[in-house]
């Protein structure tokens, strides 16, 4: 049986042990992985192809590089995954939603079989993602939906190089390469913040290390400024989620709540200026601001300044960091938050770039 095959049905058992009250949700999801493997086709195949457009060539040639890259000197898997392409026809591959009380900043977890509980739910059809986002905003929750253009099946799949990845520049492909083979490499259950952290560190640390070897010096800088920018961004979200947390501690009030994030706007509006008028994050801000689009943030970034001083402390090797932070993720979870809080001292307001 192929590896397609055997995911798929495995895919159905889990369906099964669900119960009726999940499949639908269970239901598109099949469905949306099953669309996806129906359009792959191997990258050799499509290189191979007279009708290829010249620029496709280009960018997929430019990914096996990559992919070849993450295996050799980034020592993450070394599978088929990022070998094959496939054009879903849309932007966006799946929709995630996060959500959060409106007075809380603790996540909605939802919980899955093998993958245990994460805090946010995708959906392959913007339309359904929708629909739960009005109901959950119904419920009174804080509500952020966001359309994702890549996505780690942790290695059930072989995952491939989608169309909605290549509107990004040549370091973003990378990044985002590197990002969801890092998800292959550790995954730990029930912790989204630290497998998040985890994989944008090694987004970031290789990302570096590929510009360093393939890219030119203007990729280079073009690349420190946008991260720089990033932790700038970063820095002013935690800024106010220290606000709101304070905020929420004492009694709820929605004035406060409506003067933090205005606050946040404020903050943009100067570091817009500083930065000669870059609008690159204008996208996030355009729509209402809430405690769910500032978690979908801080889920990405709160860990990676622990994860970044641990692998200064191994000098940069990322064998041994591997090897810490699966050690890191066999501790209770209070235990591991500790080890990484104790990481992260004295490196949040640190440049991150490497």
């Amino acid at each position: 049986m192929s590896l397609l095959k055997y995911s798929f049905f495995s895919l159905l058992t889990l369906l099964s042990l669900n119960g009726c009250s999940s499949i639908a949700y269970y239901s598109q999801a099949i469905g949306g992985q099953w669309e996806i493997y129906r359009r792959s086709r191997a990258i050799d195949s499509v290189l191979a192809d007279p009708a290829t457009p010249t620029a496709l060539k280009q960018k997929l040639t430019d990914i096996l590089k990559m992919r070849a890259f993450a295996s050799k000197v980034l020592h993450l898997p070394d599978n088929r995954s990022y070998t094959y392409y496939a054009d879903i026809k849309r932007p966006y591959v799946v929709w995630s939603v996060f959500a959060a009380p409106a007075f809380s900043l603790k996540p909605k977890l939802w919980c899955f079989p093998i993958i245990g509980c994460v805090s946010y739910r995708g959906y392959f059809s913007e339309a359904a993602a929708m629909a739960l986002a009005k109901d959950l905003r119904t419920q009174g929750y804080d509500v952020y939906v966001a359309g994702i253009a890549a996505y780690s099946t942790l290695g059930w799949f072989s995952d491939p190089v989608l169309n909605t990845m290549l509107a990004w520049n040549k370091s973003s492909m990378a990044g985002l390469i590197f990002h969801e083979l890092a998800h292959q490499k550790i995954y730990i259950k029930n912790d989204t913040a630290f497998n998040e952290g985890f994989a944008t560190t090694v987004e970031y640390v290789g990302v570096e290390r590929w510009l360093a070897q393939y890219g030119t010096q203007k990729y280079l800088v073009d690349y420190q400024q946008s991260r720089q920018r990033q932790v700038e961004f970063v820095n002013l979200v935690l800024a106010i989620r220290k606000d709101l947390q304070e905020i929420y501690q004492q009694k709820p009030s929605p004035k406060a709540k409506t003067a933090a994030f205005q606050k946040l706007r404020a903050e943009y509006a100067i570091l817009k200026k500083r930065w000669g008028g870059y609008a690159g994050y204008d996208a996030w801000f355009a729509n209402d601001l809430n405690n769910a689009k500032l978690l979908s943030v801080v889920t990405y970034q709160d860990y990676v300044p622990a994860f970044r001083a641990l692998l200064e402390q191994l000098d940069g090797d990322l064998v041994a960091f591997y090897e810490k932070v699966a050690q890191l993720g066999e501790l209770p979870v209070e235990e591991r938050r500790d080890q990484l809080a104790m990481l992260g001292v004295g490196t949040r307001n640190r440049t991150l770039i490497w």
